[in-house]
């Protein structure tokens, strides 16, 4: 049995800079099979801070505090969530979570099966200037910063 209260987590901020507080719940619960984090968002700020998508691991997003607003799939519809509901990506769907509104958002990640993500099976959708288009990338993360690869052509940017 562990047990942790969320003002001893420790703040890890996305190298993005998206977020100014995520506490790594799953890791100082030192779980093996679920990640778990806890976020507020400021107005403006985001979960993740790109569209992206996990093949190996479905999320749940629980909003606690305040909307916040998803963007779903390529298409990016988007899709508010409000404190006391929950929403859902099966693994493949690409969504990114964030704080459009005036109010704060205190809100859940959790992602199963595992506690941290395979770095091969997350892509994200980002502008290529080889294909001059938004494109599917991969991603990587090396040195402190993420790294993109265009799954159509190729082009790396980091």
């Amino acid at each position: 049995m562990e047990k942790v209260a969320i003002e001893s987590v420790e703040t890890e901020i996305n190298p993005m800079r998206v977020h100014s507080v995520r506490k790594p719940v799953s890791r100082a619960l030192g779980t093996t099979d679920v990640a778990m984090n806890y976020f507020e968002l400021e107005p403006g700020e985001s979960f993740s801070g790109a569209l992206h998508t996990h093949e190996d691991q479905e999320e749940i997003f629980y909003v606690e505090a305040g909307t916040a607003t998803f963007e779903v799939g390529v298409d990016r519809e988007t899709v508010d969530v409000g404190a006391g509901e929950l929403i859902r990506f099966p693994p493949g769907e690409f969504q990114k979570g964030s704080n459009e509104d005036e109010e704060r958002v205190v809100g859940w990640a959790i992602g199963a099966p595992g506690a941290s993500h395979d770095w091969d099976e997350l892509y994200s959708r980002a502008y290529c200037p080889e294909c001059e288009d938004e494109t599917t990338q991969d991603v990587g993360f090396a040195s402190g910063q993420f790294e993109l690869e265009c799954t159509e052509c190729g082009y790396e940017q980091g």
